[in-house]
Formats: C-alpha cells, sequence, structure tokens
C-alpha cells in the first residue's frame, strides 16, 4: 500500500513555493534575471516574520514589519553573530536534514549552528553546483569533469564543517573518480599529492586543485625551499577559500599567485577565490576565469552576484548603502536563504563593483583587547586609504554592541558577542583555523590539542541526535516565545 502524498498547506506550502521558484532562478543561471527580485524578497520577508520568533521580535524591536515596506534594501539585517547566540531557523526543526557549525561559537549546545530542511539542503546544494560551474569550471559542458585533488577537511573528518560538505559536493558533481582530499589529521598526504601533480604533468590531462588558503601557502614555501616545481596542463585551475591567516607569514594576494605560477605553473587567469559565509547559502567566486573563457578583456578581480541574490556595503555609523569603491561592511540579501532569513550584514569589509552586480572583500573587522582591527594578515585597502577605514573600524563596536542589545533582556553591561568568542577557550575554530592547526600538529603538541578538540567538536556536533537540540532549543527559548521557533502556528498577520 503506497503512501499517500503529503498535502501542503499554510506556510509550509508558501515556503516550498518560494523554495520551488529560487530553485527555478537558480537553474536559469548566472547570466539571466529573476523577473521581480523584489517581490519575492517582500514574500520571503513575510514568511520568515510569522514563522521565526526570534527574527519577528528582533523586527518587532527595530519596528519593521511585513507591510511596512515596499523595498528589498529596507528588510531588517540581521547580524551574522546572531546565529552564534540563537537559532534562527524559519522552519520546524524536527524536519532539519542538515547542520553546519560556524566558526568561533563557544557552546556545545545550539549555538553557532546552521540548520537546513530538505527543500534548503537542495538550495544551497543547487546555488553553489551552479555558482561552482560558472566560475570555477565556465569551460565544461554539462558532464564534463576532470580529476580533483582537495586540501581541506573531508566531511569524514569535520562532518559539520561547511567548506568539508561544499568541497564533497563539487567533487561528486565535476570531479573524476580519481578525486580525492588530501588533507588528512596528520597534513597533507605530501606523497599522494606529490604523485598526483607527476601524473598530470606527464598525462597533459587538466587537474584542478581546491582547497584552504593556508593549505597552499604552507605547501608551496614547503616546495621552494626544496625546490620543486610542476608544470601542469593547460587549463589545470586553482581555487583557493578562507584567507592567509595563520602560522605561515605575511602573504599577500599578489604573494599568493606568484607562488601559484612558479610552483604549479598556473597563470593566475586560473586561479579563483571563493568567499563562503554560513549563515547566508550562496558562495561567491571572483571572475577572471570565466572572462578568459568568455573572451573578456582581464579587469581587477570582482565576486559578480548571482541574479537570486544582492549584496550592499553598508556605512557602518548609518548602515546606509555606500556608492561603488566605498569600503564598509558587507550586506546579503539571499534568496536561497529561505530556512533562515533573507538577509544578513557580515564582519566582512568591502565594496561594490560594476554599478553593484559585483563586490570585493578587502579584510574583516575583528576585536582584540576591546580595540578594533582587521585580521593581520588582510589589513584592508581600498578607495578610502587606510585612515578612514581605521576610522570606521573604531565604530564597529558600537555598532556590534547595539546590534547584539536589540534582542538582550538585560541591560548592556558585556563587551560585544565577537570578543567574548574570541577570548574564551573552547571556542569552535573556522576552517582555516583547523587547517592552520593540522599543518603544524606534527611539530607541536598544543597544536595538536586545538586539531583534536576542534575536529571532535565538529564530529560530536554532527552526531547527536536532532532530537538533542530540538530540545535545547526548546529549553532556552520558549521560557521567552511561547509560540516557539518549531511553531507552525500563524502570528497575529497571517500569510
Amino acid at each position: 500500500m503506497t503512501t499517500p502524498p503529503t498535502v501542503l498547506t499554510g506556510h509550509a506550502l508558501e515556503r516550498h513555493r518560494l523554495t520551488e521558484e529560487v530553485l527555478g532562478y537558480i537553474a536559469a543561471g548566472v547570466d539571466a534575471e529573476v523577473p521581480d527580485f523584489n517581490g519575492s524578497c517582500l514574500r520571503m520577508f513575510a514568511l520568515h516574520y510569522e514563522v521565526n520568533a526570534i527574527f519577528r521580535e528582533f523586527c518587532d524591536v527595530k519596528k519593521v514589519r511585513p507591510g511596512d515596506v515596499s523595498r528589498w534594501q529596507d528588510i531588517p539585517l540581521v547580524y551574522n553573530d546572531m546565529f552564534k547566540t540563537h537559532l534562527v531557523a524559519s522552519f520546524p526543526l524536527e524536519k532539519a536534514v542538515m547542520g553546519c557549525l560556524t566558526g568561533g561559537t563557544t557552546s556545545l549546545t545550539q549555538r553557532g549552528r546552521i540548520f537546513r530542511d530538505e527543500d534548503g539542503k537542495k538550495l544551497v546544494f543547487g546555488a553553489n553546483k551552479r555558482m561552482t560551474g560558472a566560475y570555477l569550471f565556465p569551460d565544461f559542458e554539462e558532464g564534463r569533469r576532470c580529476r580533483i585533488l582537495i586540501l581541506a577537511p573531508s566531511p569524514e573528518m569535520a562532518p559539520s564543517m561547511g567548506m568539508a560538505i561544499g568541497m564533497e559536493q563539487t567533487r561528486t558533481h565535476f570531479g573524476t573518480p580519481d578525486s580525492q582530499f588530501l588533507l588528512k589529521r596528520t597534513g597533507i598526504d605530501i606523497t599522494g599529492l606529490l604523485k598526483a601533480l607527476r601524473e598530470a604533468e606527464a598525462s597533459g590531462v587538466p587537474v584542478a586543485i581546491i582547497g584552504a588558503t593556508s593549505a597552499y601557502v604552507y605547501f608551496f614555501q614547503a616546495c621552494k625551499r626544496k625546490k620543486w616545481t610542476f608544470k601542469l596542463p593547460p587549463g589545470s585551475r586553482i581555487c583557493d577559500g578562507g584567507g592567509y591567516r595563520g602560522r605561515f607569514g605575511t602573504v599577500t594576494r599578489d604573494d599568493y599567485y606568484g607562488m601559484v605560477e612558479e610552483v604549479l605553473g598556473v597563470p593566475s587567469s586560473h586561479c579563483v577565490n571563493v568567499l563562503g559565509e554560513a549563515e547566508t547559502a550562496t558562495n561567491l567566486f571572483d571572475d577572471p576565469l570565466r572572462r578568459v573563457v568568455k573572451g573578456l578583456p582581464p579587469r581587477d578581480r570582482i565576486r559578480p552576484v548571482p541574479p537570486w541574490s544582492r549584496v550592499l556595503a553598508m556605512d557602518i555609523d548609518t548602515l546606509e548603502p555606500l556608492p561603488d569603491g566605498k569600503v564598509g561592511l558587507m550586506a546579503h540579501w539571499d534568496l536561497a536563504n529561505v530556512p533562515t532569513v533573507l538577509a544578513v550584514i557580515t564582519d566582512n569589509l568591502g565594496y561594490t563593483a560594476d554599478g553593484g552586480r559585483g563586490c570585493e572583500i578587502v579584510g574583516r573587522a575583528k576585536l582584540e583587547g576591546g580595540k578594533v582591527s582587521p585580521l593581520p594578515d588582510e589589513r584592508p585597502v581600498g578607495g578610502m586609504g587606510d585612515s578612514a577605514i581605521f576610522r570606521m573600524l573604531e565604530t564597529y563596536v558600537n555598532f556590534s554592541i547595539d546590534l547584539k542589545m536589540l534582542t538582550a533582556k538585560a541591560p548592556p553591561a558585556e563587551p560585544s558577542t565577537r570578543e567574548e568568542i574570541e577570548a574564551r577557550p573552547g571556542s569552535v575554530a573556522s576552517c582555516p583555523q583547523v587547517v592552520d592547526e593540522i599543518l603544524v600538529s606534527q611539530g607541536s603538541e598544543d597544536a595538536a590539542r586545538q586539531r583534536d578538540a576542534s575536529l571532535n567538536t565538529f564530529k560530536d556536533q554532527t552526531e547527536r541526535p536532532l532530537e538533542w537540540f530540538v530540545e535545547q532549543a526548546r529549553k532556552q527559548k520558549l521560557e521567552d516565545h511561547p509560540d516557539g521557533l518549531l511553531s507552525e502556528t500563524p502570528g497575529p498577520n497571517k500569510l
């Protein structure tokens, strides 16, 4: 006897309709147009306001509700640190099929965890398959594959790490059967990597190498010390993500491209950088390889924004959009965020370009000892100049505290969430930090302990039963939100 199909009604039906529409936008490709981006955003805002209690409280405090706004730019932006202190989910959590940890969280319960349901999983995988194909494999017709060598943790090592999950999806969709993860618990599998590189040289068949930036830096520096070089076949490409932080000295982006060409024989035109934020579904790639394939003239690198998303740089003082070339905090409106919230403002510093159709990241805001500074390996530069950027950064403390306090229950008497997270022991490392720890763990007992703690946390979080997270959410939140994050009960304004 067959099971009758589930009949969706109310919020569940609207959520599914939005998902199907966004999947259609994604399938149309990165050069298409979304017929009514603004209308889709307003519908998603209305849905999220009704079903996501945390987001509804946030909007009520800001006095911005569905019906009060008519433009996507005016939909409230949720700061990415909120994902580290609240469960930001716009679907019943018992329907979650996927969870990723964000770096920096100190809690081993639900904090810093991004949940997605089956529709959300389709969206994040679909969006990033489309973006990877468009910018890393723009010369591949449908179904073409190549050998992919991955210098990042595998899903077996870190099951709830977003980068590991994304790399596995890329391997599955674009890789040949001999594609492999080459970052093991004790470091890079140098023997396997050297063998694969020499095989590519001998066969003349291009390869793709994808991984955390710090793993490349570690490998390139080791090759230079040993005077090892390779000549990978034309058409080979390198994709990095995660930045140049870590224990490997100061490396600029130009230094990195120089090492790629010197060690691997791959030109900078075939070096692609990817930016992934766990709090927003769609990864952004820079476009030099796509421009070469399309026969377009070279230009300064930017990250084209796909038609189902928008990105703006926001002035820290006013949170107003900035013109192209002016540096601010990067904000994302992503229609693939159906299971969470549409609009997220991050601690990335960057600017828009090409009339807002592209963007670039120049650094990250960070608190150190009560003072704001960029990460030491990503010193911002841009149209505003260093002094203006640092004056802007000084106001970031007040911005982050004020935003956090919008949903706080007590008077503000604590530092910002980011400073707490950076200062406390036991925080969950981001993927680049985990890679750093893996690479130096053989020569450092401290790094080995940090490596094991980080990898074990990613596994512990994944292996806990989903019901455990749901129960933790109920215990922590239901006293403040009687309808709960998990409720499908319509609020006062029905859809």
